[in-house]
């Protein structure tokens, strides 16, 4: 791959930042490409395309590493990765999105059966709360799970579940039954009751809609208390949340890289492409996005990393990094499309399909209208003036 478009330095970073990152494009880089090229070339389906990534992924350790590391480890690994597949950067936020509650709420037994093994890349997890009435609204779930005996019984439907048929197994969030209250609880992939129905999205990876029936699942895979379970999910997203806008800026940093060299290749009417002065604005304009996303997101992961910031700051930074850096992120791959022309919009080409990797992050874990919403209740909810 062409060495990428190097961001001007930053202050959110420190030294043990840009060692990991060095070891990334090292030990990664040539895994991650060559993966994704077999999977371009039709070699792997989605389910050894998602095997393969994760096995590099955890290669010298460096997965356990990110996962068990800060924010801003996770954003390092995420932009890196989404600049070279998006593919791999989807399986990457899976290992840590749905294996993070157990880090947060298991107990010592959970965390060495499932924590454990993810974080070496031994077993694939799954984050299922999204239900076909409950998005971004999480408080709307409809998945129910009673209490019987020793055991809980789980009944509903969650669907948009990346890794759904391929996980072993699923961070389940479920309303207890007959009650307001929500628990979590680890669903082994092979669980009795529980069937998967694969979807196909925009940008190939294992997806789809898991149902349980009469799944029965031992109480001593609940995470935590009862009651706690939407917490527990929020909990999760919300370390999450900003490494969501270090994807998108990887995918406008490549967007960024891939345009610049083609405008540098490419003649038109007897010079370059580089040599006209409204492509030189667009150029312009791309860099200015990314740089700006890379600020916001990485002020938010240094603020979640806990740098003398109270819960509404954190909130608030981290909403505002999601939605600058996936909507400029959305900006600048569309400028790459346009800038490569016909080209950009042939199957297998780069600029296609960062087109179709960075539009859903426009949209999970919170729409950017939901971050919108978020953004302007800190600012009025901080007014005490406010009516």
């Amino acid at each position: 791959m062409t060495e990428w478009v190097s961001p001007l330095p930053h202050p959110f970073l420190e030294d043990r930042h840009r060692v990991l990152a060095e070891r990334l494009r090292g030990e990664w880089g040539p895994g991650l490409q060559n993966a994704q090229a077999k999977f371009d070339a039709g070699e792997f389906d989605e389910d050894s395309a998602a095997r393969a990534f994760v096995a590099v992924l955890s290669r010298e350790g460096l997965l356990e590493q990110v996962l068990k590391g800060g924010v801003r480890d996770l954003c390092v690994a995420r932009e890196f990765a989404a600049g070279v597949s998006g593919f791999a950067d989807n399986q990457l936020a899976l290992q840590g999105l749905g294996s993070y509650p157990i880090a947060l709420a298991g107990t010592e037994s959970l965390k060495d059966r499932f924590l454990s093994p993810a974080e070496r890349g031994e077993q694939l997890p799954a984050f299922a709360l999204t239900e076909p009435e409950a998005g971004s609204d999480a408080g709307a779930v409809e998945t129910t799970a009673a209490k019987d005996g020793d055991h809980y019984v789980l009944e509903g439907t969650k669907t948009l579940i990346s890794n759904a048929g391929l996980a072993s197994y699923y961070c389940v969030f479920a309303r207890l039954a007959g009650s307001k209250d929500t628990v979590a609880l680890v669903v082994e992939g092979q669980a009795k009751g529980l069937a998967v129905e694969r979807l196909s999205v925009l940008a190939p990876h294992p997806i789809g809609t898991v149902k349980f029936q009469g799944c029965r699942v031992p109480s001593s895979q609940r995470l935590g208390d009862e009651g706690e379970g939407i917490s527990l999910a929020f909990r999760t997203l919300e370390k999450f949340r900003p490494s969501v806008g270090a994807a998108a800026l990887g995918l406008a940093q490549r967007g960024l890289t891939e345009s610049r060299e083609h405008v540098r290749r490419r003649q038109q009417f007897g010079r370059p492409l580089a040599k006209f002065q409204m492509l030189r604005q667009k150029l312009a304009d791309m860099l200015v996005a990314a740089e700006l996303a890379q600020l916001a997101v990485y002020r938010a992961a240094w603020l979640l990393d806990g740098n003398q910031a109270n819960r509404s700051e954190r909130a608030q930074a981290s909403s505002l990094a999601k939605l600058t850096a996936t909507e400029f992120a959305q900006q600048v791959v569309d400028e790459t499309v346009q800038l490569f022309g016909g080209r950009g919009v042939l199957q297998g080409e780069i600029a296609e399909r960062l087109y179709r990797e960075v539009r859903a992050l426009r949209i999970y874990e919170g729409t950017s209208e939901v971050q919108r919403l978020i953004l302007a209740k800190e600012l009025l909810d901080s007014d005490s003036n406010a009516e």
